[in-house]
């Protein structure tokens, strides 16, 4: 039986990968991760969660983009970045994916989960880590 009280699908984008490589070569600079992306495209029509694709560049389907809040270093190598809907922010939405972004705006990683409701009169914090 699934756990469904804690079922997410997460992954690192094919082009997250790719510039890395390119920063460990030398080539390029990593672009730091400035934000993280809300949608409501991470079930199918059953509310199972899907698994992302590395090669997906966007979400199946944002509804918005925010600035990283903070972030914390948990261990030499993950870090926790925090973003947070505000009080009117996505009211009446299912929120089931989110995406780290990069300064370029590109997809970095990206989580989906079960939907999670939100109020008009309540915050909703979402976390994602980096781990490496």
């Amino acid at each position: 039986m699934t756990d469904y009280a804690n079922h997410t699908e997460a992954v690192v984008t094919l082009l997250a990968r790719t510039k890395m490589m390119k920063a460990r070569a030398g080539i390029l600079p990593l672009p730091k991760i400035t934000g993280i992306a809300f949608g409501d495209g991470g079930t199918d029509s059953d509310s199972q969660v899907l698994t992302p694709d590395g090669s997906q560049t966007e979400l199946n389907h944002e509804l918005l983009r925010k600035p990283i809040d903070r972030y914390t270093v948990l261990s030499d190598t993950k870090c926790r970045y925090e973003c947070t809907l505000e009080k009117g922010e996505l009211t009446g939405a299912y929120i089931s994916e989110a995406a780290l972004y990069d300064e370029e705006g590109d997809l970095v990683a990206i989580k989906n989960f079960l939907p999670k409701g939100k109020d008009s009169d309540l915050e909703m914090t979402i976390q994602m880590d980096d781990e490496f």
